[in-house]
């Protein structure tokens, strides 16, 4: 073999090696390559998708639709409606202010407006949308729509926002709803996003407020696809939560409706409610406010007018109000005296026109005195010496312990705003409450006919004449279904009170009511069958000074109105039978059976006939008076109903 031919043999071997070598790197590069490649499509495919997907699909809340309220028959009271709106997720615009101010040439956005969601959008997360603009009109809505791709981080929507179909009249009982604050988030230890979102109604008083969780419901969650400016592809797939719970009330809306009109033009309260189940029939506070004004934030110049009035719109009476009961108290005392067996139906006391304690007298409120006056009458005339008498014999600690026992002094835990818990005295609070000074003889007497320190609301006067008609520890509720579900009334247990003393305070309050000389006869019930057993009550504001006394008294009218008495009234009807308590209180009104009673006939009448009572029902004497009334009455509901389309 020629040295030639050995020398290719060499050379090819050194080659085939050196390829083989290069071939294998290259085969390990691409199998490294490959198993690179899996590792990031298959093992790590999750995290990368997870990665893509943030940076086109946006994750947002869905607001639940709030429960409905509803009368006891199902008439809507606080519903739902449809609520264009604008909202901003910051994240998504790259200059807020540029496109909020380019935004206001399309719908209403004032500087100060701007402003305020400049400074919001700095104490939010920067994913969280904050409604910019709310209740606009379709073309509005359009016009941003339309202007969609200059407008990065806006996004129309149509949302549910509160409304209450019958304005003012339930606006007490029902409340309101408003926007989120930062106060409402300091004060309310919940969790739930919805809280986050800006402009997001809770409920700010009434039932709103004291069932929020219920009525809000659980929100929901839908996926959208956005593109490099923000603007909203599709909707990828959604969760709707859960709406809020439904609620019906006890209250009936033709009946709050009327008490609404009776009451009008006066600061004033009445409560009607069933004696047997505790049914809140109606409660009356005038003067009222619309609540839709409260949605979307009502104008500092309008709530300063509200706060203004005299007459307090902003306040519940029924609840809220604590006043001096007068002599709508001396069942309590009276009762006390009878299960003590301090006195009995023949005792009598004489009345001179004073009750002499000291060198101090006690003044009844008929100047001259009743003469002698027995239990019976001692109601039927409203005597106060009787009461300062009796009083003085049960003393304070017996004749508050009979008042709790038909609910004065206590809260009943409704679910409405700032209930008072009223005041029933004792020795050992008038310590503690008053620099520790000693229980006198004379703050007995003065409790005696419900004045002093002893203070009532509307809502427990009413819960004591229901105690008194049925004799048992009736208590109050608000709430009949929940969803659909009927809550049952708790099985009231017996008061304990003698079935003697009852009848006997009882047949006392049919003669104030029934009996000519009553306090209450002329605004009796003529229809037999319903008549109504009551009791009047006048609680003073201010002390008579003896000056004024030896001038014959200053009559209440010719005082200014926050200086006049309070007029008072309760009762249960029919006698016989008895199926609702009723109690009203008219602020700075005069006496009890000129200013109280009549209102709280026309309720219970209306409320026994289920509609506008005959004249029938009346004394004959008083018809074309109250057929006058009835009229104008019927008038006033049906310019509320027209308005309100």
């Amino acid at each position: 073999m020629s040295p030639v031919t050995r020398d290719s043999e060499k050379s090819f071997k050194g080659i085939s090696r050196r390829g083989l070598i290069l071939l294998g790197a290259q085969v390990g590069f691409v199998g490294l390559l490959g198993l690179r490649l899996r590792y990031l499509q298959v093992t790590q495919a999750g995290q990368y998708r997870l990665l893509a997907e943030e940076n086109r699909i946006n994750i947002r809340l869905i607001p639940p639709a709030r429960g409905i309220i509803s009368d006891r028959n199902g008439v809507v009271i606080a519903d739902n409606q449809q609520n264009y709106r604008v909202v901003l997720v910051r994240e998504q615009a790259d200059d807020v202010a540029g496109v909020l101010e380019r935004l206001s040439h399309l719908i209403p956005l004032d500087r100060d407006a701007q402003s305020q969601i400049l400074d919001a959008t700095k104490r939010r997360a920067s994913f969280v949308p904050l409604t910019v603009a709310e209740n606009l009109t379709w073309q509005q809505i359009s016009a941003v729509s339309a202007n969609a791709p200059g407008l990065p981080g806006i996004t129309p929507e149509v949302g549910l926002s509160r409304h209450y179909p019958l304005g003012a009249n339930f606006t007490h009982i029902v409340g309101y709803v408003g926007p989120v604050s930062d106060y409402d988030l300091s004060r309310i230890d919940d969790r739930d996003p919805l809280l986050q979102i800006p402009k997001f109604q809770i409920g700010k008083s009434g039932v709103e407020r004291k069932v929020e969780s219920r009525l809000r419901g659980k929100a929901g969650i839908k996926r959208i696809e956005v593109n490099a400016v923000g603007r909203v592809m599709r909707e990828i797939d959604r969760d709707e939560g859960d709406n809020g719970a439904n609620i019906g009330l006890t209250v009936e809306q033709g009946l709050q409706s009327y008490v609404q009109a009776r009451l009008a033009g006066q600061s004033a309260a009445a409560v009607l409610m069933d004696v047997h189940n505790g049914d809140l029939m109606t409660m009356g506070s005038t003067p009222s406010f619309d609540p839709n004004a409260f949605v979307t934030g009502i104008s500092a110049k309008d709530y300063n007018s509200l706060l203004q009035d005299p007459f307090r719109p902003l306040v519940d009476k029924s609840v809220q109000g604590a006043y001096p009961p007068g002599s709508t108290f001396k069942m309590m005392v009276a009762l006390a005296a009878l299960e003590e067996g301090l006195i009995d139906l023949r005792e009598t006391v004489y009345c001179p026109g004073y009750y002499e304690l000291g060198n101090r007298k006690f003044h009844c409120w008929k100047r001259h005195g009743h003469g002698r006056m027995n239990l019976k009458d001692s109601l039927k005339n409203s005597c106060d010496v009787f009461y300062y008498d009796v009083a003085r014999r049960v003393g304070i600690e017996k004749i508050t312990g009979m008042a709790k026992r038909f609910g004065l002094g206590a809260i009943h835990n409704l679910p409405l705003s700032g209930e008072t818990s009223g005041l029933t005295p004792t020795k050992a609070w008038k310590r503690k409450n008053r620099n520790n000074a000693s229980w006198l003889i004379g703050d007995t007497l003065n409790a005696g006919i419900g004045q002093g320190f002893v203070l009532a609301s509307p809502l427990q006067l009413a819960v004591m004449a229901a105690r008194l008609a049925s004799g048992t520890a009736v208590e109050p509720r608000v709430i009949k279904t929940m969803d659909g579900r009927e809550l049952h009334a708790k099985t009231a247990p017996l008061l304990g009170v003698s079935t003697s003393a009852l009848n006997a305070v009882r047949g006392g309050m049919f003669a104030v009511s029934n009996l000519r000389g009553g306090t209450a006869f002329s605004t009796r019930i003529a229809e037999k069958s319903m008549q109504m057993a009551g009791k009047t009550g006048t609680s003073q504001v201010r002390n008579i000074t003896a000056a004024e006394r030896a001038r014959g008294v200053i009559r209440n009218a010719d005082l200014p109105w926050e200086r006049r008495d309070h007029a008072l009234f309760v009762g249960f009807a029919p006698f016989d039978k008895p199926r609702f308590s009723v109690s009203v209180v008219v602020e700075h009104g005069g006496g009890g059976s000129r200013a109280a009673a009549p209102i709280a006939r026309d309720i219970m009448l209306q409320a026994l006939y289920g509609q506008q009572p005959p004249l029938s029902a009346y004394p004959a004497s008083q018809r074309g008076r109250i057929r006058t009334r009835q009229k104008k009455l019927s008038q006033l509901l049906a310019d509320q109903s027209e308005r309100r389309g």
